[in-house]
Parts: structure tokens; sequence; C-alpha cells
């Protein structure tokens, strides 16, 4: 496929945030976000305007929306995961006041170390269901039951001005300070366990973070910000046509990957998963990107039909299996998983025509990958590919970084698929 490449405009090739970048970003963010950086070299390179709308249809935990927030454009953040709904909606909530935020916390911190002292009952659990939802040894008893005791006097005595950055910063708190968690290519659980950790006093260290990062924002000119808790493959649905200027996002990789595991820990904490139901029916708002969220009356492979780059690579990966003779569930589902992977990029695509203004530019962060049976996934030509077939001009494929595969063990391209939309 011929690209029209131009010179890459990156500043930084690094994945890590920046230490000037930290503040609001740094409350709460998935281990897989992209950077500040990256996301203020395409704003700024596109020369958009000052109150024009930027759209992320895959926010995460909103380093788009938050950046450009700062950077003085309308915002517009959607997603399907309900903890990153709920952090990317609080991280662009600039409304508390900082000292009205770190009193409140303080008057909560000392009730929780008041009952916490004064407890003889035995430790706090979840509901056996809720329980069932975590990795085994992600957290320890007694972290558990601080964090439950926090979370117990924070709603016994909320302040609706404070009550999401307060809940936010338990989240960060229950993963980065008392968790069995360990951040890979995947989410797992280390070997050496927390069996105790200050749970009140690491939340409150982070709501002083918090206090800090607002006053600093306070005076800044800044536009309105949405965000939605939707599917991304109806956008239509959720944004006013003729509306957005640029895009910017990077929607979930074709791989492995459950990307409910990464926030699962926080997400039962805060009570956005209690159930299996719950658990699924977030599920089924995703784009299909790994096996463990495809349903049987799942259809967006009808997509794709006519791609010959997608009918054939999910050929070869179907047949690898066959030669390899590999007949597991999860196996046998690799080759349809990548149709409906692709034919979600095509309803997302297709859906979000008719929001964007003529001239709007888009920047999707994707990268290849290998992981159904070393197959290679060149997942940001492919997105180009399906681009162009929609209408959209490809303006370059631009080189982010590169990872290195623990399953190839060979290094993989991670790339921004640059697009404009004429109208």
């Amino acid at each position: 496929m011929q690209a029209l490449l131009e010179p890459p405009i990156i500043s930084n090739p690094s994945n890590r945030l920046l230490l000037e970048d930290r503040g609001i970003h740094d409350w709460y963010r998935f281990v897989l976000s992209f950077p500040a950086h990256l996301v203020r070299d395409y704003l700024n390179h596109w020369d958009l305007r000052a109150g024009q709308t930027i759209l992320d249809p895959f926010c995460g935990t909103g380093s788009t929306i938050l950046e450009a927030k700062k950077l003085g454009f309308r915002a517009f953040g959607v997603d399907a995961n309900a903890m990153a709904y709920f952090a990317s909606r609080t991280k662009t909530d600039w409304s508390p006041d900082p000292n009205g935020l770190l009193q409140h916390a303080q008057l909560v911190a000392q009730a929780a170390k008041t009952l916490l002292e004064t407890n003889n009952q035995s430790y706090r659990e979840l509901p056996a269901e809720a329980q069932s939802l975590l990795l085994t040894d992600s957290i320890s008893p007694l972290p558990l039951h601080k964090a439950l005791i926090l979370k117990e006097c924070l709603l016994e005595m909320r302040d609706e001005r404070f009550l999401p950055h307060e809940l936010l910063a338990l989240a960060k708190t229950i993963v980065a300070d008392a968790s069995n968690l360990r951040f890979g290519p995947e989410v797992g659980v280390s070997t050496k366990k927390k069996l105790d950790a200050d749970v009140t006093g690491a939340w409150l260290n982070n709501i002083k973070d918090m206090a800090g990062d607002l006053r600093l924002v306070q005076d800044l000119k800044t536009y309105e910000c949405h965000v939605i808790h939707a599917d991304a493959r109806v956008i239509d649905s959720l944004v006013e046509p003729n509306s957005v200027h640029a895009v910017f996002t990077s929607p979930p990789y074709p791989n492995e990957k459950d990307y409910t595991r990464t926030t699962r820990l926080e997400s039962v904490l805060l009570d956005f998963l209690k159930t299996k139901s719950d658990l699924k029916d977030q599920k089924q708002r995703f784009l299909r990107s790994n096996t463990r969220n495809v349903y049987k009356n799942d259809d967006d492979d009808q997509w794709i039909q006519n791609f010959d780059s997608v009918m054939s690579l999910a050929s070869a990966i179907e047949n690898r299996r066959i030669e390899l003779e590999k007949t597991s569930g999860f196996e046998k589902l690799y080759a349809r998983v990548t149709k409906l992977y692709f034919g979600g990029i095509v309803r997302h695509l297709m859906t979000l025509r008719s929001i964007l203004r003529p001239g709007a530019y888009l920047g999707y962060v994707v990268g290849d990958q290998a992981s159904y049976l070393r197959v290679l996934i060149r997942t940001g030509q492919i997105v180009a590919e399906i681009a162009q077939s929609l209408g959209y001009e490809l303006v370059g494929i631009d080189l982010f970084r590169t990872r290195f595969s623990t399953t190839t063990r060979e290094l993989l391209r991670e790339e921004v698929v640059v697009l404009r939309w004429r109208g």
C-alpha cells in the first residue's frame, strides 16, 4: 500500500509521562496510556484554533481530552469502560475548591483512622460475587479492609463537590499503594505480597497532589469538556453532526489483552462492577479485540468481507492453528476475533464521518501485533486501508516507537495513522 508519508512530527518517542506533564494526568492512568506530549505534538501541528472541538472516541483515562482542555480546546471523550469513563470525567472537572477538597479529605481520613482503631470485628470483605471478579491475591485482606473502611467513611461523610475526586484518589491508592498487582505486557499478581499498607495516608497524599494541581489550573481559560460512557462503534449517535475539528485516539489493539483486567480491582472496589453480568455488559460495549470479549451473536465481521487483506490475515491465522494442531476454544477464536476487530474499526470509521467537519485531521495510535500464533498483524496499514476505502485521505503513517514482542522476540512498530476528512 502506498502511503503519502510526511516527516514524523513526534518530539519524543518515549511512552512515559514527562515530568512537566504529570499535573492532573497523573491522578490516575492506565499503564497502557499514551503520553500527553504525543497528543500535544499533533494538536499543535494541525494548526487548530482555540475553542475548536477535539474528540477521543476511545478516551481511556483522558490523555487526549485533558491535554486538549489544557491547550484551550473544547473536548469530547467516549469510553465503554466505566472506570475509564469515571476517571476521564473527573480529571477534566476542575471545579472543586482545592482548599475545601483538602479540608474535607482530612476530616474523612481522621474518621477512617478512628474507625480502624476502634474496629474489633473481623476484616471487612467484598461480597462473594464481587470478590470472584478479582485476580486471585490481587489485594491482601488487611489493605482491602482498610480500603473498604475508607470508602465507607467517604460515602457516609460525602460532599458531592469533592466525592468524585476523592474516589478517584482512592482508585489510584488501591492499585499503586495497596495492591499486589504488577503491570507488564499484561496485568498480573506479584510474588511479593503487600500484607499491609497505609491506605489512608497514601490516599491523603494523593488528595494533596490533586489540590496542588487544581490550584495551578484555576485561572486557565477553558471550554467545556464532555465525557460519555458508551460504545465508539455508534459514535454518530453520541456527538452532534459536523462538529468535530480533530480526532486523536488509540483504540484497543488486536491481541489477547483483556482490557477489563487492567482496571478490574478498582472497578470492583468502587462498585462499577459487582457481578459477572456487569462485566459481560461492559465487555459487550467494547470493540472486539480479544477472545475474552467475543460473543455468539457478534456480527462486526460482516463489514470486512470485501477487505482481502483482513480475510487473508484471518485465513493465515486459522491455517497456522490447524498446522500447529491447536484446539483450545480460545485458539479457535483467533481468526474470528481478527475479523470482528477490523469490522468494528469499519463501523467506527463509518459512523464517525457524519460528525467530522470538512478538513478534520485524525490521529490513530495503533501497534503491530503477533499474539495470534505469531502471525504478524500490521494494524496501522490495515486501518489506513480501511479508512481510505471509506473516503478518508491518508496523510501518513508516522512511527511513534518500537516495542519488544514477548511472543516473537522481535521489535514491533507502534504508529500514528494520520488521516484527513475532506467532507
